[in-house]
């Protein structure tokens, strides 16, 4: 189109386009089609496309709609290369998963490992650098499981595909809250132990070392642990 051609005010063209009015009913039978062929290609994928998705289900997954979102707009563009390109996704994918399934070094170096976020009521400060996760979103997150402080906690996993898994202690030990400290007034009502947290990650006061910091995160500020 020349640029001549284009003008701000031609609404027929911008709304409609300038395709033939019959390319209307082509587009209708060219989404079914494209949506039972992401249908078929979704099942033999795996159900794990149907779960929270790994790298290598999501990279599947953008180049299924990359390569289909073409031929529904095109009417140049036939529907056969979308095929191919599926055909082509799927195999890719039954054969990463399959060596994946085979071989678990494969898999970490392809999907990646978890990562231990918080260790027997403490935060690992370093794995939430690597992975960039910041504590406001890992204490909402334990908000979220009903988690008052982090004496609760015997492990916070950060899973490969994103997802975050949470083991209790059998036994809860004092700990550093997780409640907002704007939230005052709950906060006040909790009950306080007679020990006292590292105020970044929840270290207890006895692992400090003769500066007063914690041995953990190298912070000097300690506040009063709940239970």
């Amino acid at each position: 189109m020349n640029p001549e051609e284009i003008k701000w005010n031609d609404w027929q063209r911008i709304l409609i386009g300038e395709a033939p009015g019959s390319f209307y009913l082509e587009i209708i039978i060219r989404t079914v089609f494209v949506f039972l062929l992401l249908i078929v290609s979704m099942r033999l994928l795996g159900r794990r496309m149907a779960a929270r998705t790994s790298r290598i289900e999501l990279v599947a997954l953008f180049s299924l709609a990359a390569a289909i979102g073409v031929p529904l707009q095109a009417p140049e563009r036939g529907l056969l290369p979308a095929i191919v390109i599926a055909l082509v996704v799927v195999l890719i994918g039954r054969v990463v998963a399959s060596l994946a399934f085979k071989d678990p070094k494969f898999e970490h170096s392809v999907v990646d490992e978890y990562t231990i976020l918080v260790k027997d009521g403490v935060l690992q400060m370093g794995e939430m650098k690597k992975t960039r996760i910041t504590l406001e979103r890992l204490l909402a997150l334990l908000r979220g499981k009903s988690i008052r402080h982090l004496g609760e906690i015997e492990r916070v996993y950060f899973e490969a595909n994103g997802s975050f898994s949470l083991v209790k202690k059998d036994h809860p030990k004092p700990g550093l809250a997780v409640i907002p400290v704007t939230d005052k007034e709950f906060l006040d009502e909790q009950p306080a132990a007679d020990e006292n947290a590292c105020r970044t990650c929840g270290s207890a006061e006895k692992q400090s070392n003769r500066n007063g910091k914690c041995a953990n995160c190298g912070d000097s500020k300690w506040v009063s642990a709940i239970q």
